[in-house]
């Protein structure tokens, strides 16, 4: 289990993304328009770079739905390597049959 504090951050950089990602897909795509000058498009840089760094996409870690580890995040479940095991064994997971051949 992951400790509360890391899954609470990053579900607040998520939330974060959500609210910020038009304003900066407009400010990047001023950025790179060759149309504006040079001066205009470094105007739009800074205020692209006044954004806060959690806005960024790049800052989500995929994270496991039900512990909360960051590493082995299968993106298809939404889970963890470990709990995809788990609950394929079980039979919880519909679909997920061990193979053997």
């Amino acid at each position: 289990m992951a400790k509360a504090s890391s899954v609470q951050k990053n579900n607040s950089r998520f939330k974060l993304i959500n609210k910020l990602s038009s304003r900066r897909k407009i400010l990047k795509s001023k950025i790179k328009d060759k149309k504006l000058s040079l001066e205009e498009r470094i105007k739009y840089q800074n205020k692209l770079n006044e954004l806060p760094r959690n806005s960024s996409s790049i800052r989500h870690r995929n994270r496991c739905e039900l512990t909360g580890r960051s590493r082995g995040v299968y993106r298809k479940f939404g889970l963890s390597r470990i709990k995809i095991r788990e609950l394929s064994m079980t039979g919880d997971l519909p679909g997920v049959v061990k193979s053997s051949w």
